[in-house]
């Protein structure tokens, strides 16, 4: 692999995550992220209550995310071997972070919502 473009590195996560997992993963988060910006546009502010409990879900989200790719590719932390794998595993974990805060603030605004009040606890 000389170089990196993003052939090469769908056919890597396909070969991690096989073709179905991998592509239900896109799909997902497509999904999550156009909910999420149906909420922005829609309530046209952030609800700061639901971004706060949103950020306090982002340890799960970092935990799961890490979980999961161990998981998947049979690993243990005993196989992190150099400064390249502390990064990749820490990328994992900010991006699993991130998209944990974006699912639980998405699902806090569209499902849990009440006509005319901010959050589930009824204060705007």
């Amino acid at each position: 692999m000389e170089e990196m473009t993003l052939e090469t590195l769908i056919a890597v996560f396909e070969e991690i995550f096989g073709a179905g997992l991998f592509w239900a993963m896109v799909a997902a988060a497509v999904v999550i992220t156009l909910g999420w910006i149906y909420v922005l546009v829609r309530d046209r502010s952030l609800g700061m209550r639901q971004f706060l409990v949103a950020q306090l879900f982002m340890p799960v989200g970092a935990v799961l995310a890490v979980w999961f790719v161990m998981v998947m590719t049979d690993s243990q932390m005993s196989d992190i071997g150099g400064p390249v794998d502390v990064i990749v595993f820490l990328g994992i974990a900010v991006m699993g972070a991130v998209g944990g805060a974006i699912l639980v603030y998405t699902v806090e605004r569209l499902v849990f919502r009440r006509s005319g009040q901010g959050s589930t606890l009824g204060v705007k």
